[in-house]
């Protein structure tokens, strides 16, 4: 696992999807130097492979939805790929630190999936984190072949590969899915034991689990997003319960809604909303800004906000 930073960080999300074709997007490239201008920690992006209609199941917990919600495009919204996405982004920032929020990595063949992250990881000097989840959405995992019941064990299955050839020169792997022995992966992942993985997912057994076995951080989804200062210190217990020594080291995200005083910032109210998230245990905080189209102005604007951030914190 790795160690939760000393001070709580600021990540913003890409706009890679539109419910229209955006007939460009420019306004990614902007939006991505002005994090990295302003020092905004990490960037993050979003993930669907493809569609189907049943989009109602977005809502549903029952399978990975979350009461209530919606869906953000129809079935011919337009998402660009992650992984092409966070490459481009790779090659006109330098700080920025890298993410996906989250992204369905069973869909991608695990093999595939461990060296396009390791390409990604060394390109951009080590800064590549992947988020991911079992996803929502049947008919994805029907596209591409997969059960979507057993969504969960595929994920874990996916994780465990790409870890094994992350940290093994001479990789042998077998389980009830795959075998392969004395199998060569470079280059390793500039991070030391691979990429970080962000574990997205309610409280509940198999998540509790993933942490423990793979883990460097947690994305709360459902109920457990909803109440972040009751679920962290279960959460963290039952980690350590499941034999993670270092369970309080455990990265935690959560979400912080910037209030405006007209079109400016107010920072003293946003502000007061960290306080209780960070004594919880909340160390990335994923927000949002409204942007101008003024490229200098809203960088200006967004590294005010990003001072005062890391003043009230040091």
């Amino acid at each position: 696992m790795t160690a939760a930073p000393s001070l709580p960080q600021l990540s913003l999300s890409l706009p890679t999807f539109s419910a229209e074709d955006p007939g460009g997007w420019g306004h990614l490239r902007d939006r991505a130097r002005l994090c990295d201008e302003a020092g905004i920690d990490r960037v993050v992006v979003s993930d669907h492979v493809a569609f189907g209609e049943n989009l109602e199941a977005y809502g549903n917990p029952a399978t990975g939805g979350t009461a209530g919600g919606k869906q953000p495009t129809g079935p011919d919204g337009h998402w660009l790929d992650p992984f092409t996405v966070l490459t481009w982004v790779a090659g006109f920032t330098e700080h920025v630190r890298l993410g996906t929020n989250i992204m369905i990595a069973a869909l991608r063949r695990p093999l595939v999936l461990a060296k396009e992250l390791a390409t990604l990881d060394v390109l951009s000097g080590g800064r590549v984190d992947l988020g991911v989840g079992v996803g929502w959405q049947r008919e994805e995992y029907d596209a591409a072949g997969l059960d979507f019941d057993g969504r969960g064990r595929l994920l874990d299955h996916s994780i465990e590969v790409c870890q094994t050839l992350w940290r093994e020169q001479r990789a042998s792997f077998e389980d009830e899915l795959l075998r392969f022995d004395a199998i060569h992966q470079m280059p390793k992942p500039l991070q030391p034991g691979g990429v970080p993985i962000w574990v997205s997912g309610t409280f509940n057994n198999r998540v509790v689990r993933r942490l423990a076995d793979y883990g460097s951080a947690w994305i709360p989804w459902g109920p457990a997003a909803a109440d972040l200062p009751t679920f962290i210190p279960q959460m963290k217990q039952a980690v350590a319960a499941a034999g993670r020594a270092d369970a309080d080291a455990l990265q935690v995200v959560g979400y912080l809604p910037v209030a405006y005083d007209g079109d400016a910032i107010d920072v003293d109210r946003t502000l007061e909303a960290t306080k209780p998230l960070v004594d919880a245990g909340v160390t990335d905080f994923r927000s949002s800004f409204k942007f101008t189209g003024d490229q200098a102005a809203d960088t200006e604007r967004v590294s005010e906000f990003v001072q005062a951030f890391r003043k009230a914190f040091r």
